[in-house]
């Protein structure tokens, strides 16, 4: 739950329920698309509101429709969702740059115009959420990325089992960043955060291009109470993408434990204008 009483999602269930890996929520929110709360250690905490607006932030991105736009439609998208699923359901269309809200009951609310529609619904059942999206059915077959799926849908029911498929992923395609992240995760969550590193150490020589990899590593090394790595770490998550806000939040934090409060002060003022 939240400050506010509203029921909030980590970053997992979300990926989970909106059906996106890590690195498109990841490239969602710092974007700027959504503001997500901080938890007790500083993981992000999402609203359904902020479920609802990067389920269509990502569905106009595909449409190459210009960020500016986007924010403008999800600002609007905002000031009409409600901060729970109401038990009727609620529908989202995305129509051109604009989006409108239907509710259960068939009211819609639109700003839009044009021609082209991209749809998804968002349900209520009880006190969860369901998000009904018309996806293309996964092709069976022993690839790299129907490892990766099988691994996502276990992760909730068999950590075994999803830990196995994301190795098996990664033996197939050793440049899958995001089977090295969601492996690297469940580590780290299962208190392993020496294997998440040595298993980002490996990574980065795979896909050497990825930000979120290096970021994930800080994340592990401060787990592991090394700070001074960890800031390094997300430094280089920096070079790779200037835009990467969270990272100068965190190296913020650790400065000032660190007793650098200069520094700490300049990476807090970065995040705030990357934020803005």
């Amino acid at each position: 739950m939240s400050s506010t009483g509203q029921s909030t999602f980590t970053l997992r269930a979300a990926q989970e329920k909106l059906g996106l890996s890590r690195t498109v929520l990841s490239g969602l929110i710092s974007a700027g698309f959504v503001t997500p709360s901080r938890g007790v250690r500083n993981e992000h905490r999402f609203t359904f509101q902020d479920l609802a607006l990067l389920r269509t932030a990502y569905a106009l991105q595909k449409s190459n429709i210009a960020p500016r736009k986007i924010l403008a439609s999800l600002a609007k998208l905002k000031a009409s969702l409600p901060t729970e699923i109401p038990l009727t359901g609620l529908r989202i269309t995305a129509v051109g740059a604009d989006v409108a809200v239907r509710d259960g009951q068939g009211k819609l609310e639109s700003t839009a115009s044009g021609q082209y529609l991209m749809d998804f619904e968002v349900a209520g059942i009880g006190a969860k959420v369901s998000f009904l999206d018309r996806s293309a059915p996964v092709v069976s077959g022993p690839s790299a990325t129907t490892y990766f799926r099988q691994g996502e849908k276990l992760e909730s029911t068999d950590a075994a089992a999803a830990l196995a498929a994301y190795r098996q992923s990664i033996q197939l395609d050793p440049s899958f960043a995001d089977a090295y992240l969601n492996l690297g995760a469940m580590l780290c969550e299962a208190q392993h955060c020496e294997a998440a590193v040595s298993l980002y150490d490996s990574a980065i020589v795979a896909c050497p291009k990825s930000a979120l990899i290096r970021f994930n590593r800080a994340v592990a090394l401060e787990d592991l109470g090394r700070l001074e790595d960890a800031v390094s770490s997300y430094e280089l998550s920096l070079k790779l993408d200037p835009s990467l806000a969270d990272a100068h939040f965190n190296i913020a934090r650790l400065k000032e434990r660190l007793g650098d409060s200069r520094s700490a002060l300049r990476h807090f003022n970065a995040y705030r204008k990357l934020q803005r």
